[in-house]
């Protein structure tokens, strides 16, 4: 059964959904970007029915200043008392509930990874924001991180394919160059003011049980990897062969296993 509540943060009142079911670990779902709680194209309220099918309750929430909350929107980095909120309204409202795990993509992973510590039993985190800016207002490079040209082009030349279209001119030497420039380019350290370091540090210092989920195709999940290349061996990280940054399609049955595992 699915029902809409609300609750308080800082003298706003906040919209929720809860999907009930009975077992005694939920999951937090905290949406990125200014996105609704249903997600785009409904895929969080989606996700939602398929984990609570599973058994599992499942609570989903607008931050200030979305969908059908009262407030300011001060984006994810000043998001830490909303995700408290809904924590404390979760508990609430699914008194059976002993075990709390949150989920996040793209900037809502950042934000559990920025404000903790929080009143979780568990993280999993998906494609990491490490761009300064709002996800939704910072523009991405045009070219994708120097280590995804270095793999994608490494990959290629190993391929006997790839030599043979080499040999008979259809390769376009411009591109081949620019992704050969890319790989003698020596990756250079995030600022340690920079969001980057920031996560870096965080994930360093986590004491909650963590999941990394990276489509390996996806631009912001490579950036991730090139700039906080450090993290990958402090928790552990799932990959899925994809460029789908919110796990569409057949993509969304990978994640959903992952989480069920970790409510496990």
């Amino acid at each position: 059964m699915r029902r809409q509540l609300s609750f308080e943060c800082e003298g706003a009142t906040l919209a929720a959904t809860l999907d009930e079911a009975t077992g005694s670990t939920g999951l937090l779902i905290v949406s990125g970007g200014n996105e609704i709680r249903s997600g785009a194209h409904r895929g969080m309220a989606m996700l939602a029915a398929r984990i609570a099918e599973a058994g599992h309750p499942v609570f989903r929430f607008d931050r200030r200043g979305t969908g059908d909350s009262e407030g300011a929107n001060g984006g994810f980095e000043s998001s830490g008392p909303d995700i408290g909120a809904a924590i404390a309204a979760f508990r609430e409202a699914a008194a059976q509930v002993t075990h709390i795990v949150a989920f996040g993509n793209c900037d809502a992973a950042s934000a559990l990874l920025l404000h903790q510590p929080l009143a979780l039993d568990g993280l999993i985190v998906a494609n990491p924001w490490t761009y300064d800016g709002d996800a939704e207002e910072a523009e991405e490079p045009a070219l994708p991180p120097a280590s995804a040209i270095r793999a994608r082009y490494l990959a290629r030349l190993k391929d006997p394919k790839s030599l043979l279209r080499l040999i008979k001119g259809e390769v376009d030497f411009r591109k081949l160059f620019r992704g050969i420039s890319a790989l003698k380019a020596p990756v250079a350290p995030a600022a340690p003011d920079s969001l980057a370091a920031q996560i870096d540090r965080a994930i360093t210092e986590l004491d909650t049980p963590t999941t990394i989920l990276l489509a390996s195709g996806d631009r912001t999940a490579q950036a991730f990897i090139e700039k906080c290349p450090s993290t990958l061996n402090r928790v552990p990280v799932e990959r899925l062969a994809s460029a789908s940054h919110s796990f569409a399609g057949d993509d969304g049955e990978w994640l959903a296993a992952r989480i069920l595992a970790a409510l496990k």
